[in-house]
């Protein structure tokens, strides 16, 4: 198991990139979440098989059709024990003030 979030930045917000993001993992046997950032950007946790978390971030790196992804940051961290049970779409966090 494996764990990877990843910040993806460009034309990412508006375009369907969370609900795609969420079929794409459940279709990969992905466990983890997805957010817009109020900044602009999306941020997901992919965590999973090696090999489908590995696909996951090769789909960030595009995105879904109406994306324009300008870059992308991979960070890996350990498992979570027990991790994330199936994949869902979070609300943007709050910015302080």
């Amino acid at each position: 198991m494996v764990r990877k979030r990843v910040i993806v930045s460009g034309t990412v917000q508006g375009v369907f990139f969370r609900d795609t993001c969420r079929g794409e993992a459940l279709a990969h046997g992905v466990s983890g979440w997805v957010r817009n950032l109020p900044g602009g950007d999306v941020e997901a946790l992919f965590e999973g098989d090696e090999e489908a978390v590995a696909a996951m971030v090769r789909w960030a790196r595009t995105g879904p059709p109406a994306a324009v992804v300008r870059s992308l940051e991979v960070h890996e961290a350990p498992p979570a024990a027990p991790g994330p049970i199936g994949f869902e779409v979070r609300p943007t966090p709050r910015t302080p003030g």
